[in-house]
């Protein structure tokens, strides 16, 4: 079942076949890690697995080596995951978090993205627009039965530093970041050693992507913000990064969404890039 490879509503995803669907909880908080797994253990979407950024997401427990603050999974990590949560190919799969898709919802669908999996849709509104809408909650523990699932990811979907550095500075490869302007103008850094942007990239906060009530703006809305930013870059050519690889993957879903198919993530984003203390540092406006 292929119901959306971007974002679904409420409403759709709520009348989906049980046996159909396979709702994935990614609910996270950067400010508390814990909270997620609290949060979801209180209520969920019923029938809903979980999935948490540090542990099911990111590759927590290798050094970074230049990874950024959460680094990839590696493909056979994902794979157990997908096979414990009882993934199928004809699941359509709605994952969601509390964020508006940006703080793991979007990141795990960039991932199944890049495992070849089509059938993955961001909840549009998450947590909140369900609960606000009057869906049904439980604090029920699926029972799922584990299937055997091997994925392997597509480093094209992925840049290298090095690749990463020549393509912009030729001009070749537009950057975007998607940190809030401040952090991106280097005023403000809360959580890296280094303030600022890669020198040549340009500022796109993921915010923009959503409305005043949390939902994904129209996709003319969003086609537009992003033709305003990439100009005459195919969106192929275009590459995104945030602070660590995460809500850089809500600019990827918003310009696919919106029909610009075809950009990459520069995955360790500003907290790999600046692990190397060669590597140029920009501040203020592009």
């Amino acid at each position: 079942m292929l119901i959306s490879r971007t974002l679904i509503d409420v409403a759709l995803a709520a009348d989906l076949p049980q046996d159909d669907v396979l709702f994935v909880d990614a609910r996270f908080d950067l400010a508390q890690a814990d909270k997620g797994d609290r949060d979801y253990a209180h209520s969920h979407v019923p029938g809903a697995v979980r999935a948490d950024l540090d542990r099911d997401l990111a590759d927590m427990a290798t050094p970074s080596n230049g990874r950024g603050r959460h680094p990839l999974p590696s493909a056979s990590d994902f794979s157990a995951w997908l096979s414990k949560a009882g993934w199928r190919p004809d699941l359509q799969v709605v994952v969601y978090d509390a964020a508006g898709g940006a703080l793991a919802a979007a990141r795990f669908w960039w991932l199944a993205r890049l495992a070849g999996l089509d059938n993955v849709a961001v909840l549009d509104g998450g947590w909140p627009a369900w609960v606000a809408a009057g869906r049904p909650v439980d604090a029920v523990l699926p029972l799922r039965e584990a299937t055997s699932v091997h994925v392997v990811f597509d480093d094209a979907g992925t840049v290298h530093a090095d690749e990463l550095a020549e393509g912009v500075a030729s001009g070749r490869m537009l950057l975007i970041d998607a940190r809030a302007a401040p952090r991106y103008k280097g005023e403000v850094e809360p959580l890296d050693p280094v303030a600022g942007h890669v020198p040549g990239a340009r500022n796109r906060p993921f915010g923009d992507n959503l409305d005043a009530g949390g939902l994904f703006r129209t996709k003319e809305e969003l086609c537009l913000g992003f033709r305003g930013i990439i100009g005459p870059h195919d969106p192929e050519d275009v590459v995104h990064m945030c602070g660590s690889g995460v809500t850089a993957c809500h600019n990827l879903l918003a310009m696919e969404h919106a029909g610009l198919c075809g950009s990459r993530l520069y995955a360790p984003s500003w907290s790999g890039w600046i692990s190397d203390p060669s590597r140029g540092v920009a501040t203020g406006d592009h």
